[in-house]
């Protein structure tokens, strides 16, 4: 964890104000905002402005793809990405990653959840789910410290922790960020590859291939 110490500051009351505000709209502490602030007026590196720089990266990365949508939170540590799929009534796929403020062995959690009601689609993505938890279960467990990848699924949701990329314990945020979304486009991909094949031939040893290909050029997650 990062060394942290209580100091006391004197400051007016009206900026006092100012800072609550602001901290309330950007849901965090009075000592959060301070803190970030000075960090970036004194251009100190933080968490929180790490995140930021892995999210602007991330965005970046999605410029030109037409079945992503990139959308902004108002947290440092979560963003959201959204996919519609050529199913039928065309669902969205959301994809909502939470980055950990003080990364270790984990970067943070893949959350993909579908906002609806229709009882096929939710059969259809749990299915799917529990078919990808299977692929890299016996694909990249063996990189867990767990020997098991963390990943839980049900209807029509999917939560996945993903480590760190090794690089010295810090890697750079152009190459989390290009990790992350390798990750969410293969996970994309494979979905819609499922989705296509239900009723029809057994999509499956595609996307197991694809899945095989893919992960010897990006870094597993």
């Amino acid at each position: 964890p990062l060394p942290k110490n209580v100091y006391s500051l004197v400051l007016l009351d009206s900026v006092v104000d100012a800072v609550d505000r602001l901290a309330g709209e950007q849901s965090t502490s009075r000592s959060g905002l301070i803190n970030q602030i000075l960090a970036e007026y004194l251009s100190c590196p933080t968490p929180e402005r790490r995140n930021r720089d892995i999210f602007s990266c991330m965005e970046k990365l999605l410029n030109g793809l037409d079945s992503f949508l990139f959308q902004e939170q108002p947290s440092d540590s979560m963003v959201t990405i959204r996919s519609v799929l050529h199913y039928r009534y065309r669902p969205t796929a959301r994809y909502v990653l939470e980055l950990y403020r003080e990364p270790g062995t984990y970067l943070g959690e893949l959350r993909v959840s579908f906002r609806t009601q229709n009882r096929s689609l939710l059969e259809l993505s749990e299915e799917f789910f529990h078919f990808w938890e299977s692929l890299e279960s016996y694909s990249v467990s063996q990189l867990f410290p767990e020997g098991a990848v963390p990943a839980s699924s049900g209807p029509g949701r999917y939560t996945r922790r993903m480590l760190c990329p090794d690089d010295e314990s810090c890697p750079a945020c152009e190459d989390v960020a290009q990790a992350v979304m390798d990750y969410i486009r293969s996970f994309d991909s494979a979905m819609r590859k499922y989705f296509d094949g239900e009723g029809g031939a057994n999509p499956e040893p595609e996307i197991e291939a694809d899945y095989q290909k893919q992960l010897k050029r990006r870094v597993p997650l």
